[in-house]
């Protein structure tokens, strides 16, 4: 903290990211899934993904995505199909059941997230928003999730 009680920016974005990550493992628990796999389930919301593009989107090295693939598929939320492009590689598709399953977690951690700034009003929340995109959009942070406001469909 600095002397006039407020935060400095690196401090406000590590501690941000806890609790943004603490949100996303409490929907986890609730739907009996690993925050991982959450994130999983949110990226192939959009569609089939391939175990490369997956494991740049969620930042894994090969191994760690393949056990990831693996036990979420052993659940029963994932499927690997064989890619139309590429008869050597395989895509990763959601489930019926992971379809379902995402659906209700995606509700609610956008829940959860969208009242973490609830004290903000909303010009503070547009800056915030401005802001936080700014930054994201400047490191190039792949698109991994389904924006929530207003059913933009848009992914964030």
């Amino acid at each position: 903290m600095q002397g006039d009680g407020r935060m400095g920016i690196v401090a406000a974005l590590v501690r941000s990211t806890f609790l943004v990550d603490a949100v996303y493992a409490a929907s986890a628990r609730k739907y009996g899934i690993t925050s991982q796999q959450g994130q999983l389930l949110c990226v192939l919301m959009a569609g089939p993904r391939g175990m490369t593009e997956l494991g740049a989107m969620l930042r894994l090295a090969k191994s760690s995505l393949t056990g990831l693939v693996d036990r979420t598929e052993r659940n029963g939320l994932v499927g690997r199909e064989s890619d139309p492009d590429d008869l050597r590689a395989v895509r990763v598709a959601l489930t019926p059941h992971g379809s379902e399953l995402v659906e209700e977690f995606y509700a609610e951690t956008c829940r959860r997230i969208e009242d973490l700034p609830a004290a903000l009003d909303p010009e503070d929340r547009d800056v915030l928003a401005d802001l936080l995109g700014r930054v994201v959009l400047a490191n190039e942070v792949p698109e991994v999730f389904l924006a929530s406001e207003e059913g933009t469909g848009k992914k964030v």
